[in-house]
């Protein structure tokens, strides 16, 4: 899709659970969406329409206490740059 529409620029959000300090999460937020811009520029699309933004363990998609809670906040998100 992005090789197709290449006017598209995107953000790659990096989350993480809300297990560990801020600070570590902020760090595996970062590594998290870094590793999806690496998969992407691999794959064709220019780095410079990808930015990166780590939310750390701020904006939870799940909240419950479980591994498959913890599972689904552990993600890279990607959204539309405006």
């Amino acid at each position: 899709y992005l090789q197709a529409h290449p006017a598209i620029k995107v953000v790659i959000g990096g989350y993480c659970d809300d297990r560990g300090s801020a600070e570590y999460n902020l760090a595996l937020g970062e590594n998290r969406a870094n590793s999806a811009r690496t998969a992407l520029v691999s794959a064709g699309v220019s780095a410079s329409r990808l930015r990166v933004v780590s939310y750390g363990k701020e904006k939870q998609f799940c909240t419950e206490e479980t591994e498959s809670c913890w599972q689904q906040n552990r993600r890279a998100q990607f959204s539309l740059d405006r």
